[in-house]
């Protein structure tokens, strides 16, 4: 089997270390620029779309000066459980990329107080869209698009991955003439399977309602959403044509159980995408295991080898 990879860095180094129902949604006007340093510029409170009748804001993060060619770029997703959580964050998690050749993006998303399942991934989705309409304006090149996120963030950054073309997940918040597709992700211990999850021992409480599982699917006990559960899968939307994915998890996750990264590794690998995983001895959910140097350069070496001279097609191990 045979397939075809997309230099998504090309030209770029990087460090060792990682840390609206319209379909033509407006910037938001008089955003002053806030710098981070002396090297990086922040575009705050970007409008990217819409939401439940509600505008989306991202903040975009560009080198200083602005280069003279277009750059990819790399969109964050926070975790908190798609309940909590917020983009702030993020510019702290793009801000290294950002300083070597990269456009960085820390977007939000309507959190399940405010709405259920697809609205979390439509959000996403429609991010990805405006900054691909708007690649010209920001200086990015619209096919080097990658995506990452922790925890509930790293489960919306894999179905981004996975769910190029679902139609029922892209909602209509804007840009509709936009492909969501991304060239690669890094997805940070995000759950998957929800049956696998909430019956795995130790972590049944989870099916309860009221959980976050729970709140994501609409309410009720997981487990008795057999529908949902497969809706809010990644690994349900799985092919071939998938980008490259960079799976980290902790062994001793006490929140998120380590199978949700193994299944969702073994069904890549199985479709013949490009994986990689990495369990991490003794780490729990984030914390001190991730920002050990190894890790994050791991998480640079994924990047690093897709940016890797090669030819079009290579043989799938």
């Amino acid at each position: 089997m045979r397939y075809l990879v997309v230099s998504l860095f090309a030209a770029v180094i990087l460090p060792s270390s990682v840390d609206a129902q319209s379909d033509k949604p407006r910037s938001r006007p008089n955003i002053p620029n806030q710098t981070l340093q002396d090297d990086l510029t922040v575009l705050r409170d970007v409008v990217f779309g819409n939401g439940g009748g509600r505008d989306l804001t991202m903040h975009i993060v560009q080198p200083k000066p602005i280069s003279d060619r277009p750059l990819p770029a790399y969109v964050w997703i926070h975790g908190g459980g798609w309940q909590g959580g917020t983009k702030e964050g993020g510019i702290r998690k793009v801000a290294a990329l950002v300083r070597n050749g990269f456009v960085g993006a820390t977007i939000e998303y309507r959190l399940t107080d405010e709405a259920a399942f697809p609205a979390q991934i439509e959000d996403c989705k429609c991010a990805i869209r405006y900054l691909r309409a708007h690649a010209a304006k920001y200086n990015i090149d619209p096919d080097r698009i990658a995506v990452g996120g922790s925890s509930a963030g790293g489960h919306l950054a894999a179905l981004v991955g996975t769910s190029a073309g679902v139609k029922e997940l892209e909602g209509n918040g804007g840009w509709a003439d936009q492909s969501s597709r991304v060239q690669a992700v890094v997805d940070l211990y995000g759950p998957t399977d929800f049956k696998q999850f909430v019956s795995t021992p130790g972590y049944q409480g989870h099916n309860k309602d009221g959980s976050p599982e729970s709140k994501l699917l609409g309410g009720g006990e997981v487990l008795s959403n057999t529908e949902g559960i497969k809706r809010v899968n990644p690994i349900t939307y799985i092919d071939k044509d998938d980008p490259p994915f960079l799976i980290i998890h902790g062994e001793s996750d006490p929140v998120v159980p380590a199978n949700q990264s193994q299944s969702l590794h073994a069904a890549l690998e199985s479709a013949g995408v490009r994986s990689q995983i990495r369990l991490i001895p003794g780490a729990k959910h984030g914390g001190r295991g991730f920002a050990s140097p190894e890790i994050q350069k791991l998480q640079t070496t994924f990047l690093m080898n897709l940016a890797a001279p090669q030819s079009d097609t290579v043989e799938r191990q």
